[in-house]
């Protein structure tokens, strides 16, 4: 009978191996699996990991499986919001999660609730944003609820137009200032796309003129492009005619004669006159 029965234990004990496995590999993941769940690793400025409320903003206050508590509410003056049951509760310079936990603590601490879940989400940005001005698509504020790069910003306000200059003007709320190209932002270097901050102002200007006439195909004004140099003024107007001549270009500048050579840059309001060969 004691055989039998130790036979049977065995039995069972080998099915559990088979369908279970080895209860101390379900236990302890490889090192591997460890490896593949960590985040990912972010080149986002310190301290920019949540959204910071501030006045103005709106927030929504709900529990999890309740309808009996919560609502809107906006961030007052004085950093506050208003709630019921739990009345005043300092929002301003907290994150989303850090409110979330001070209203669990209030209620849990007033006895409204054992042991509540909190969710907070910001339903109006207006504390923290930036500024857009100029030759884009939307003008106007861009709510800064996550960190964003320039490019990402730009491309919410329907990038620039066709009129507007090759570069952006960055002018950070420390009154720094920083002349970006718009080419650049595009390459994927994250170098030249950098991160913007709330209160930074972001200006699109017009596009520089340059004016060029005489032999070439399409005399006119065009735009003045970073770095343009006189060769790539005459590409610009079409190049040259059948009888025109790079090696006789007239510059005015400021209203006085200067001599360019073919690959010198031009200035914002340059005229170039194209001459013809002799023969």
């Amino acid at each position: 009978m004691r055989a039998k029965t130790n036979s049977i234990f065995l039995a069972a004990a080998a099915c559990a191996a088979v369908v279970y496995g080895p209860i101390a590999s379900a236990q302890t993941p490889p090192a591997s699996a460890a490896i593949q769940s960590a985040p990912p690793a972010s080149d986002a400025p310190a301290g920019d990991t949540g959204y910071v409320l501030g006045r103005d903003d709106v927030v929504e206050v709900t529990l999890v499986g309740r309808t009996d508590f919560g609502g809107r509410a906006r961030v007052q003056a004085d950093g506050t919001i208003q709630l019921p049951l739990i009345g005043r509760l300092l929002a301003a310079d907290k994150t989303t999660a850090e409110v979330a936990d001070s209203v669990r603590t209030a209620l849990k601490n007033g006895g409204f609730f054992a042991d509540p879940i909190v969710s907070v989400e910001v339903v109006a940005f207006a504390s923290r944003y930036v500024t857009v001005l100029g030759a884009v698509g939307s003008p106007g504020l861009v709510p800064m609820n996550r960190p964003y790069r320039m490019s990402e910003i730009l491309a919410r306000v329907g990038s620039v137009r066709a009129d507007a200059a090759d570069y952006l003007v960055l002018r950070t709320e420390k009154g720094e200032e920083k002349r970006l190209l718009i080419k650049d932002l595009a390459t994927g270097d994250l170098q030249a796309d950098p991160y913007v901050s709330p209160g930074d102002k972001i200006f699109a200007p017009l596009a520089d003129q340059f004016f060029i006439y005489g032999a070439v195909q399409g005399p006119g004004a065009f735009a003045l492009t970073t770095d343009m140099t006189v060769r790539q003024a005459i590409a610009r107007a079409g190049g040259l005619t059948e009888s025109g001549s790079d090696k006789k270009v007239a510059a005015t500048r400021g209203g006085k004669k200067v001599k360019l050579k073919l690959d010198d840059k031009l200035q914002a309001g340059d005229v170039l006159v194209v001459g013809e060969r002799l023969f």
